[in-house]
């Protein structure tokens, strides 16, 4: 059996290690168990110290966000696998037993995400992985089970096995060897889309990532920033246009930049007009952000084999608003 670590990031999360650190802790027996703090200000450290003296502590020196954090503290952990969890996850009995026998049974794939439910909703996918990431030809991300903000009820229709593009930074299971070869997560990002980045280098790279929905956890998301934060869409709108450029080949990724910034421009319009100025003045300085880091991440484009059959359809912009297709099994493939 390969030796598997659980590694909870914590920022000021006292309240949430409260909640859900018990299910991780009563589940997950085969596993070691680690909390990396990124700097937190509140009493994370003595409650884990009073409370759970068997879970190790991993002080980061400061608060890198998701990226330079889980980078950080991959150094200190002794494992074959890791699974980066958020702290706002509640895990269910058994729930490593399949990914652990994939691991085992498909030497190839690198990474692997459970299904990912809802907790305040339970028989309902939850946004952030939901049953497995795709993105589509420009680089927009989404998951079976949820596209864009509408997320569709389990009733079965994902319990299997199969190949994803990318997996949930909220679960994220991984060989810690290929985490180390590809020098983890760019920092540059902070938070968001992070893993996406991650899982399309790994992608070029020759890797494979898998979903198995015959594990499941539930996920409260929106603990470090909801879809409502003006700082997300930033991120997010940002990150996505740093990911194009690193990780497609020239000729296509400046086309697919140029058609991003104007439907990044139409999104910033219709955030207007719903009164939400805080998000286009996002969008705005994800833009400028992009074109002040566009240099740096342009170097950062790898001297490997471009993976060119990236996307699972051509837009799911238009799929989405005009053919009001919200469903992913009934999505047009191209």
């Amino acid at each position: 059996m390969p030796k598997i670590a659980i590694v909870i990031l914590n920022w000021n999360g006292e309240v949430l290690l409260e909640r859900f650190l018990p299910s991780v802790v009563q589940f997950s027996a085969a596993a070691d168990i680690y909390v990396a703090d990124n700097a937190s200000t509140d009493d994370s450290i003595l409650f884990l110290q009073k409370n759970y003296p068997n879970v190790k502590i991993i002080r980061n020196t400061v608060n890198g966000g998701f990226a330079k954090g889980y980078n950080d503290a991959l150094e200190q952990v002794d494992a074959d696998i890791c699974c980066l969890l958020n702290s706002d996850v509640e895990v269910t009995e058994g729930w490593l037993d399949p990914i652990l026998k994939a691991f085992q049974e498909m030497p190839e794939v690198a990474i692997i995400q459970p299904k990912i439910l809802d907790l305040l909703k339970r028989d309902h996918f939850e946004y952030a992985g939901a049953a497995g990431g795709f993105i589509d030809k420009l680089g927009y991300p989404f998951c079976r089970g949820r596209i864009f903000q509408s997320l569709e009820k389990d009733t079965g229709q994902y319990n299997d096995i199969k190949e994803i593009f990318w997996a949930t930074g909220a679960c994220m299971f991984i060989r810690t060897n290929v985490f180390r070869e590809l020098k983890g997560f760019d920092a540059d990002y902070f938070a968001h889309q992070e893993e996406v980045d991650f899982c399309w280098r790994a992608k070029n790279n020759g890797y494979k990532i898998y979903y198995i929905g015959h594990s499941k956890v539930y996920h409260l998301g929106g603990s470090t920033l909801s879809n409502m934060n003006p700082k997300k869409t930033y991120l997010n709108f940002r990150n996505s246009l740093f990911s194009i450029t690193k990780n497609l080949p020239r000729k296509k990724a400046f086309p697919i930049i140029f058609v991003r910034l104007l439907l990044d421009g139409i999104a910033a319009l219709r955030f207007i007009l719903q009164f939400r100025f805080k998000h286009c003045f996002a969008i705005l300085r994800a833009h400028l952000g992009f074109y002040r880091k566009f240099g740096k991440m342009y170097k950062k484009r790898e001297k490997t084999k471009f993976l060119l059959k990236y996307y699972a359809t051509k837009s799911i912009v238009w799929s989405y608003f005009v053919h009001q297709v919200k469903n992913f099994n009934i999505l047009v493939k191209d």
